[in-house]
Parts: C-alpha cells; sequence; structure tokens
C-alpha cells in the first residue's frame, strides 16, 4: 500500500506567505503610525512564533508497504526539491518491524516503530504524522498490523 499527504504543500505555502506578509504588514503599519509601540513587538514575536510553530509542524509523509521492503519517508514541504536538509528515511524489510504506535498530542502526531536489528538491538524509529488525514492514517496503521500479524505468524511457525 502507498499514501502521502502530496497535496497539502499549496495549503502550507499559502499559511508561510500570509504570516510572512502580516509579520511585515504589522511592523511597518505599526511602526509608521506609532501604535501600540509595546505591543508591536509582541505581535511580531506571536507571527514568528507561529511560522516556527508551522515549520515543524508541516512535513511531507511517504508510506511505501509494497514488496518485501517497508519504506517510509518525512521530509520538510518548503524548498524540499533544492534542498532537502530535513529528510528522514527508512527502508527496511517488512520482518524486522517488532511493533508501533500512533501517539496523538494534542496539535503533533507522530508514528513510531519498533525495529529490531539482525544484531538484537531494538530501534524506535519516528514519523511527523500530523497532517495525514485520518482516513490514510487508518491506512497505514491496518498495514502495520498486517505487517506485524505476518511476521508474529512466521515465528511461531
Amino acid at each position: 500500500m502507498r499514501t502521502d499527504n502530496r497535496n497539502i504543500k499549496n495549503k502550507i505555502i499559502s499559511i508561510y506567505f500570509i504570516l510572512v506578509v502580516c509579520a511585515i504588514l504589522f511592523a511597518t503599519v505599526f511602526k509608521s503610525l506609532n501604535l501600540f509601540q509595546i505591543n508591536t513587538l509582541y505581535i511580531i514575536i506571536g507571527l514568528f512564533l507561529a511560522v516556527l510553530f508551522v515549520h515543524f509542524i508541516a512535513r511531507f509523509f511517504e508510506y511505501d508497504s509494497d514488496g518485501t521492503n517497508l519504506i517510509i519517508k518525512n521530509k520538510g514541504l518548503i524548498l524540499a526539491d533544492f534542498v532537502n536538509y530535513r529528510e528522514h528515511k527508512i527502508e527496511i524489510p517488512k520482518y524486522k518491524i517488532e511493533g508501533f504506535h500512533i501517539c496523538n498530542y494534542l496539535v503533533f502526531k507522530s508514528l513510531v516503530l519498533v525495529v529490531k536489528y539482525s544484531d538484537g538491538s531494538i530501534v524506535k524509529e519516528r514519523f511527523n504524522i500530523t497532517l495525514l488525514k485520518k482516513k490514510k492514517i487508518k491506512y497505514v496503521r491496518q498495514s502495520l498490523k498486517k505487517i506485524i500479524k505476518q511476521n508474529k505468524k512466521v515465528k511461531q511457525g
């Protein structure tokens, strides 16, 4: 099964644009009118924090369980085609997957994948799935449950 959140990119770019325009507008208008001199700093800091928040939440997610390997990829949405500095990719055989869970915080969702390597070490890989729709999260959950069920069946038999 393959899924991703490709269609969210335009919305995130629009949000970035609106926040940057608002920051510039507030900085110039409030400074020229000498209104809210103290509050102007708070507004600019608030908008800057909003841009940072959107930057850390906005991630592209791709899931591919076709074939013998499981491929999961997270990368940034802005400038990801030119500078790929936020990419986190894992490509592992399905039989190495021990478990998973989906953490649903207030404004952030993550997929934690438990992988057992041949040397016996267990590693937890985290992926940001905040912008993935509920329907697609359900599909990812079903696919991972199926993989884990097959792995348990192979170990028992």
